[in-house]
């Protein structure tokens, strides 16, 4: 058999050009990930300059404005110092369970990032179980927290994860039973049907405090920050922390607080849909029937907005509310939020079934 020149290199060839389109495609199926990464970043951020300016305002003093344009980029230094400031080992510590510990916190919140519908086209993982996907990430986040108290050999640090997964435990179930649905990019076309009147946050008042609770609970947010209580002069599990170590605990938490008020805009406040009345504006409305990168576009940009109308609302309860006790803390949960929740799947349950 006589194989020519020219055969061989239409083989190479051939073979060349589909090394090149297997590139293109793990290129093409990345960009996504890395601009969700590369957003999640910039909103972190925003979120930090944005809390340091409300509180300043709230407290009548002057925040952070040397670095960068009314302070912006003071985060970006503080994310800078810390990322070149020395990691301290506890010489009799578990370091394996110290330093795993901080990476569990971030990448369990980083992955329940992709089932969160920015608009309608932009989704990375459009699952029929997508909050509870997130719940159920979510509660691995205590098994770093508990990891790094312990291997503290501190037990102040050990007390401040044992207290953040108590807080995890007790919040968790009334979150849960707030929101039984089937899928988010579901629950915010139906939202869209009647504008501002169809939101869920009229439908479901009371799922929708339940979840605002138990949310800021989730992200160990005032008045709920019990894990890390600074009355007590240490910092919980973070006590023994320096350096990049401490900035991922500290990146872990606005990153959850980010993750909770993108939810609660997806599931209460109707999501990517300008949500204005037909009745009232007609020509506002059929923006929600724009296709293309303009759609999407104007979709990232409605949710985002209030996703950060309900992190002023987060931020300036942390400076307006005093800190709960720990029994306190856990009576909410347990005795109040608890059967609230239950008797509001058991109302909505019978609206449903009285309705078919």
């Amino acid at each position: 058999m006589i194989i020519y020149t020219t055969e061989v290199e239409d083989i190479n060839s051939f073979y060349t050009l589909e090394s090149l389109k297997e590139v293109y495609g793990i290129i093409w199926m990345l960009v996504p990930i890395f601009t969700l990464v590369l957003g999640i970043t910039i909103g972190v951020l925003v979120i930090v300059w944005l809390e340091r300016e409300i509180s300043a305002g709230i407290q009548q003093r002057i925040g952070p404005e040397y670095a960068g344009p009314l302070g912006i980029l003071q985060a970006l230094a503080d994310g800078t110092k810390l990322l070149f400031k020395e990691n301290i080992l506890p010489s009799r510590g578990n370091t394996r369970l110290f330093s795993i510990g901080p990476a569990i916190a971030v990448i369990s919140i980083l992955l329940s990032f992709s089932v969160i519908p920015f608009s309608s086209r932009l989704i990375l993982a459009d699952l029929n179980i997508g909050i509870f996907l997130w719940i159920a990430i979510s509660s691995i986040a205590p098994v770093g927290l508990l990891m790094s108290g312990y291997g503290s050999n501190n037990k102040y640090s050990f007390l401040g994860g044992l207290r953040a997964a108590a807080q995890s435990i007790s919040y968790e179930i009334p979150l849960t039973l707030c929101v039984l649905s089937i899928s988010l990019l579901d629950i915010v076309e139906a939202q869209s049907k009647y504008g501002f009147w169809g939101w869920n946050l009229w439908r479901q008042p009371i799922g929708f405090i339940v979840f605002l609770i138990s949310s800021l609970a989730e992200c160990e947010r005032l008045p709920f920050d019990l894990p890390e209580a600074e009355e007590e002069l240490v910092a919980g599990y973070q006590t023994e922390y320096s350096g990049i170590k401490f900035g991922l605990f500290y990146v872990a938490s606005y990153l959850n607080l980010l993750l909770s008020s993108l939810f609660v805009t997806v599931l209460y406040l109707g999501g990517w849909n300008i949500s204005i009345p037909y009745v009232f504006v007609p020509e506002l409305f059929e923006i929600n029937k724009i296709n293309g990168i303009i759609g999407t576009t104007i979709g990232i940009f409605i949710t985002l907005a209030k996703t950060y109308l309900f992190l002023f609302i987060s931020i300036a309860t942390r400076w307006t509310l005093p800190r709960l006790r720990m029994d306190q803390l856990l009576n909410l949960g347990w005795k109040f939020l608890l059967p609230i929740s239950l008797g509001n799947l058991l109302l909505t349950t019978s609206f449903q079934l009285l309705s078919l």
